[in-house]
């Protein structure tokens, strides 16, 4: 059925990985939006074809949600690491302080920010405006982010400001972080808010989004330009709100003028020096938006997108631990262009019933899931070994005590001193040892124990291997995170850490 109740005024029960709740957009069929489930099917044989690692899709067409469904153990309520889309909602609400003449884009950082400013600041630094910053243009060579934090650890706007520019403000867009910060910092000068706490007055509670979560430096502000947690329906809703011009039911969120001077092209985006590129993203950059070939997407690593596409009224919301190296985002919008799009007006139309392709894709989204470790529960007795972390990247220090202990229907893990997990036997079994929620599940395979430990709210997983004849483990991430290895970190709410996400 296809419901017409405003936004955040639906119940949502049955649906593929999702209980009874609150919903922030109205469900629908494939064929009553319109969309060939078959087109949908094909886009979710192409990502596994490519094997790229999802987590997460929403499709969503004339704002309601026609098709949606996690890869347990991951779920609808579960909000998850959005990295570096979370610029995107800086963007937003940068625009907001505009709109409430607080800043305007021609405002210089020196002048809003007069206290971050380093003594000597070359001239270029003291032209840096806000447009610089928001398409990034600013006239650094590289990422800027690494230099200006070891330049002013305490400071990364001072920092920001000290590295040496290799370009005219203006004229080259190079991807660099600490624009992003550097927003941030002055949006909460002229509003008086923290970022966050901004977001949710204006964006975040109006659109009945009450879960967003925020990682902070370890000075306590938030990043910026990463460290937004939302659940995959936040993502889609924040496309569809785009999608109409920043009209939020009767509420006009963000200014029309703002959304379409945010998700247009401001500059070229160069391919790197060997030629290669991905297509999706050497179609310009707007205000914290990328430019694409079918609209307009923001992007996170690890394959953290939401993608819009104005010409045919669609939203894909979709979370991924995929890493970057193998282009995750890319091969998504290959396949929203190559299998989705061909099938949009190809089905039903504007009537609310289904049909049966409707009720496979549908059974299809209800069963994903990855597979819990393959192996026995035996044998039921303690085992106790020492990390072997001489691996780069490892999660736990090395020497750090593993003890796999039989509980009912698993395992505890204990880690060193501080962290206790609970694993399941052919099931996920959650815990949250320091605050932030690790899932776990393993088995015995012969006389080495293997588990996988999901931290849930983020893109990655460590694998753990126990060789019960030789007393020794090993900890691996499938993605190494971006703000650094250590496991303890990434269960520790909230996560602070320095600003160094590459």
């Amino acid at each position: 059925m296809t419901s017409d109740e405003p936004p955040g005024c639906v119940t949502v029960s049955g649906m593929p990985g999702m209980a009874s709740r609150r919903a922030l957009l109205p469900r629908s069929t494939p064929a009553a939006a319109g969309v060939s489930s078959r087109a949908v099917a094909a886009l979710l044989d192409r990502l596994d074809a490519r094997s790229i690692e999802c987590h997460s899709l929403m499709v969503v067409r004339r704002g309601h949600v026609l098709a949606e469904g996690w890869w347990a153990p991951y779920s609808a309520e579960r909000p998850h690491l959005l990295y570096s889309l979370t610029k995107s909602f800086t963007s937003v609400a940068v625009g907001m302080a505009i709109a409430d003449g607080l800043l305007s884009p021609d405002d210089r950082v020196v002048d809003v920010l007069p206290d971050h400013v380093p003594a000597g600041v070359s001239e270029q630094g003291r032209r840096i405006t806000v447009h610089h910053l928001l398409s990034m243009t600013a006239g650094h060579g590289t990422d800027s982010l690494d230099e200006a934090w070891h330049l002013e650890p305490g400071d990364l706007v001072k920092g920001f400001l000290w590295v040496p520019f290799t370009d005219a403000e203006g004229t080259r867009h190079t991807y660099d972080n600490a624009t992003t910060f550097v927003l941030a910092r002055m949006v909460e000068r002229v509003t008086g808010h923290g970022l966050p706490e901004f977001l949710d007055e204006r964006l975040f509670t109006p659109m009945g989004v009450d879960h967003a979560e925020w990682d902070r430096v370890a000075g306590g502000a938030a990043f910026g330009f990463h460290g937004l947690h939302l659940t995959t329906e936040a993502v889609a809703a924040f496309g569809e709100l785009l999608l109409r011009g920043g009209r939020w039911g009767e509420r006009q969120l963000v200014p029309r003028e703002w959304v379409e001077l945010a998700t247009r092209r401001h500059v070229d985006t160069l391919p790197p020096a060997d030629g290669a590129g991905n297509p999706d993203f050497l179609c310009g950059y707007g205000y914290q938006f990328w430019m694409s070939r079918h609209g307009y997407h923001g992007n996170g690593s690890f394959g953290q997108q939401c993608v819009v596409v104005p010409s045919h009224d669609l939203v894909v919301a979709v979370t991924s631990g995929h890493p970057n190296e193998d282009s995750p985002a890319q091969v998504v919008h290959d396949a929203i262009r190559e299998c989705l799009l061909p099938g949009v007006d190809l089905a039903g139309g504007a009537g609310d019933g289904g049909s049966p392709d409707d009720e496979l894709l549908a059974e299809r989204l209800r069963r994903l899931s990855f597979a819990p470790v393959a192996g026995s529960a035996e044998p039921g007795l303690p085992v106790t070994a020492r990390l072997d972390a001489s691996a780069e990247d490892s999660p736990l220090p090395d020497g750090t005590r593993v003890v796999v202990e039989p509980v009912d229907g698993g395992w505890l893990l204990r880690l060193g001193s501080g962290l206790d997990i609970e694993a399941g036997h052919g099931q996920w079994r959650e815990s949250s040892p320091l605050g932030r929620p690790v899932v776990a599940a393993g088995a015995w395979q012969g006389s080495t124990f293997v588990a996988e430990l999901y931290v849930i709210t983020t893109p990655h997983r460590v694998r753990l291997v126990v060789d019960a004849e030789a007393q020794t483990a090993v900890a691996t991430w499938s993605t190494v995170p971006l703000t650094g290895p250590g496991l303890e970190l990434h269960l520790t709410s909230p996560l602070m850490t320095r600003p160094d996400v590459a």
